[in-house]
């Protein structure tokens, strides 16, 4: 990887180079903005060391450019003012950091290794999300999120084996849509995939749904019947809401996962069935265990792969991504011309805590869609979302943390921005990040508002707090 240094004073650029090199980087030099983007558009950098003061443009020109050719290189500005003017003006182009002249060989070397690592981490991203299921229905799901990118990729990995899963996740966060998209990636695709919610059929009646009965086995039973098992033999069973099984039933259950074999409710006759089985719950499994509603064997038989959901709320851009595609749909059922929402309703959206994931994301935007005409959601639509705050749950991730935690507020600025003292000697990243935060802040919250206030796109928003929560360890949890 290649770092190009774009500084008109000859002297500057020998002294950067050398250093560098002496590093172990690849180094090229070119004194003109000009130059630099030329170099840039053929490729071969990774890193640019960017002068604000060139002959023929401004440093912040050559960012600007940078930015909306979307050219894949890192930015550290090189500036002989350290005011935050300048600071912010460089972000706001897409700068990654910045140096104050006179620049310290050990400072030069630290930033240039952080631009190269964080250019290597955003091309794995970028491939991540580029081999990702986005914008469209991919088995069911929509979202392009890391969050949602983990889960496709526990899905093609798991989908190849035979052993069982174990789906976790608030209700209505998609779990049988996961169980479905195993069974459609597996082997076993071209067999029965059969859905039975443990938790929807009655009690006395759960283990003849599971296994079948005989003739006169009960009141009620007037002829032999096949369970879901001996249905799904050769396929996939799927058992939504196991932690609502009763300990006599788990222990037949666990029986039938050993065996392989089904007995059918007042028979004494055994038969074989090839099932694989997928199971979820919304409630916390090991909880289960240790408080004695949940066997520990059949947990550990059946917590062999497992996948966890992330709720609604912890998957960032993916709601307005689903939001989007719903009303597409919905509007095209209900014969509707919509194309969109309106500024102010997207931040609705990405304020409010989806209690009821996607499924009642779903309810919404097909209420929203029956009962309203188009061409564009506006905020005053969407009085039917209760912006309330489910318990014991955290608010979506793109809602910033107190600013006053790594500000130091003072009185109001002119045009009603608060003013705000930053301490200098700090690398551009934590500057950048207390900035960014507190304009979220001062934002109420917003990340559409605060992405125009400072001129950036959106998901670069998103993508920065998805790597701050990550760095933190305190992210959303799946």
């Amino acid at each position: 990887m290649k770092v190009l240094i774009v500084e008109d004073a000859l002297s500057l650029a020998t002294v950067y180079g050398h250093h560098l090199s002496k590093a172990g980087m690849d180094t090229a030099h070119v004194e003109t903005g000009k130059e630099a983007l030329a170099k840039l558009r053929k490729g071969g950098f990774s890193v640019v060391i960017l002068d604000l003061q060139l002959p023929d443009m401004n440093g912040l020109e050559v960012l600007n450019t940078i930015r909306e050719e979307q050219l894949p290189v890192t930015v550290v500005v090189v500036t002989s003012s350290g005011s935050i003017k300048v600071a912010v003006e460089a972000m706001q182009a897409g700068a990654y950091d910045f140096l104050v002249k006179p620049v310290a060989e050990e400072r030069l070397i630290t930033t240039a290794k952080n631009a190269l690592e964080r250019e290597t981490l955003t091309e794995v991203v970028a491939e991540v999300q580029k081999n990702s299921i986005s914008g469209k229905t991919q088995n069911g799901f929509v979202g392009s999120s890391l969050a949602m990118t983990a889960v496709y990729r526990m899905i093609e990995s798991v989908a190849r084996s035979n052993a069982a899963v174990f789906i976790t996740g608030e209700s209505g966060t998609g779990k049988e849509v996961c169980a479905e998209a195993i069974h459609k990636s597996s082997p076993r695709s071209k067999r029965p995939f059969v859905p039975l919610n443990c938790a929807a059929i009655p009690k006395d009646l759960i283990e003849s749904e599971i296994f079948g009965h005989v003739k006169g086995a009960f009141t009620g039973a007037t002829s032999d019947r096949d369970g879901a098992a001996s249905r799904a033999d050769g396929g996939t069973l799927f058992l939504d809401e196991i932690c609502e099984l009763e300990l006599s039933l788990q222990a037949k259950l666990l029986r039938f996962l050993q065996s392989s074999t089904v007995q059918k409710v007042g028979s004494d006759t055994l038969k074989k069935a090839d099932v694989r089985i997928v199971c979820a719950t919304n409630r916390d499994p090991l909880e289960e265990v240790e408080a004695g509603r949940f066997r520990e064997d059949l947990y550990y038989r059946l917590h062999v792969l497992p996948i966890s959901l992330p709720p609604l709320r912890a998957r960032g851009a993916d709601i307005l991504e689903l939001a989007r595609y719903f009303l597409s749909k919905f509007a095209k059922e209900e014969g509707k011309s919509f194309d969109g929402f309106s500024v102010e309703a997207e931040e609705v959206l990405l304020a409010h805590p989806w209690p009821g994931n996607v499924r009642e994301m779903q309810n919404a935007i097909r209420n929203l869609v029956v009962l309203n005409e188009g061409p564009t959601i506006e905020v005053d639509m969407l009085g039917g979302l209760q912006m309330r705050k489910p318990a014991g749950s955290q608010l979506n991730p793109v809602q910033a943390r107190p600013a006053e935690s790594i500000l130091r507020p003072t009185e109001p600025s002119e045009g009603g921005w608060p003013r705000l003292t930053l301490s200098l000697g700090q690398p551009f990243e934590v500057l950048e990040r207390q900035i960014i935060e507190a304009t979220i802040d001062a934002c109420g919250g917003s990340l559409p508002k605060t992405a125009r206030t400072l001129q950036v796109s959106p998901s670069t928003l998103y993508r920065k707090k998805e790597v701050w929560a990550a760095e933190e360890g305190d992210g959303p949890k799946d």
